[in-house]
């Protein structure tokens, strides 16, 4: 969901004072492996707030066709690095990550394992911020992963509450590692769907050609070095919607006018699925992490440090 049809993404004016990023590689919990890279906070230890910005990571998750090396994801690394710890990766299918992609359904493990790692590192607090596809995965991993301490009821005290929506959030939990410190402590979803499926705008239509049929495969193999798998999705994953209202961090939801693959009513619905959900509707904003200027991203990143 982060193509070239989102247009010339947009550059930044923050100085290039990052240290050298460190690069590792994952495994996730079904053994994929998943290449990620870790951007020490340039900020030092300390945050205008009086908090010490070395206690916080924020786990970058990109969109459909996007990679840890993007310059998109490289410019949004660049800014949220001056208030914390920044890790990027590559979603399984994309960039040097082994795999195919799934479009959003078990990248939820690959999110996990670049959370885990940022714990392991010694990070106490954990960001998520995904756009587009990464939006989607960051919410439903928020819904499916939740700490130990009471932050989220989780998913199996969710199973009681909300029917078949519930027992998927169980079926699912049953293809996830459960390793410690993998759930986040605040979520940011960026230009995300509400809903699978859709197909109400000319960019989504050739987004599911390019997903569901042997040619558009190909054209995302070669075209925009996606390997996406064949397989249809059984069962068919709990969707954003229905995620939010099993989130029990903060949450914030940004969403552009001018966004050309999901209309208004995709945000609007989230925020609605989770009465105290911050909603940001950006004036002039496109698709997702192309599109994201420089102040957004700083705003985002003075929330997640705040949140």
């Amino acid at each position: 969901m982060s193509s070239a049809s989102e247009g010339r993404f947009l550059s930044s004016s923050v100085p290039s004072l990052t240290p050298t990023p460190r690069r590792t590689t994952l495994r996730t919990g079904d053994g994929v492996r998943i290449e990620a890279v870790y951007t020490p906070c340039t900020a030092g230890s300390a945050r205008p707030d009086g908090a010490d910005a070395r206690d916080t990571a924020v786990v970058l998750a990109h969109g459909f066709t996007g990679s840890a090396d993007r310059p998109a994801v490289r410019r949004a690394a660049e800014v949220f690095a001056q208030r914390a710890a920044v890790i990027t990766f590559s979603f399984r299918g994309h960039g040097r990550s082994g795999g195919r992609s799934t479009v959003g359904d078990r990248e939820v493990l690959d999110l996990a394992a670049a959370v885990a790692w940022a714990r392991s590192l010694g990070h106490r607090r954990v960001v998520t911020v995904g756009f587009s596809m990464g939006g989607s995965v960051v919410l439903r991993h928020a819904a499916l992963y939740t700490s130990a301490d009471g932050s989220g009821e989780g998913p199996g005290e969710g199973e009681k509450d909300s029917g078949d929506r519930a027992g998927r959030v169980g079926r699912r939990t049953e293809a996830c590692d459960g390793r410690a410190g993998a759930h986040t402590d605040a979520v940011v979803a960026v230009s995300a769907p509400a809903r699978w499926y859709y197909r109400g705008t000319a960019p989504m239509r050739r987004l599911h050609w390019v997903v569901t049929r042997r040619t558009g495969r190909l054209v995302g193999r070669y075209g925009f070095r996606t390997r996406i798998h064949t397989e249809d999705w059984d069962p068919v994953p709990l969707s954003p919607v229905e995620a939010v209202p099993l989130i029990r961090v903060p949450l914030l939801i940004v969403h552009g006018d001018r966004d050309p693959y999901f209309p208004l009513d995709h945000p609007r619905t989230l925020a609605a699925a989770r009465g105290h959900a911050e909603l940001w509707l950006e004036r002039g904003m496109g698709h997702a992490e192309n599109a994201a200027d420089e102040d957004l991203l700083t705003r985002v990143a003075e929330w997640t440090a705040s949140a």
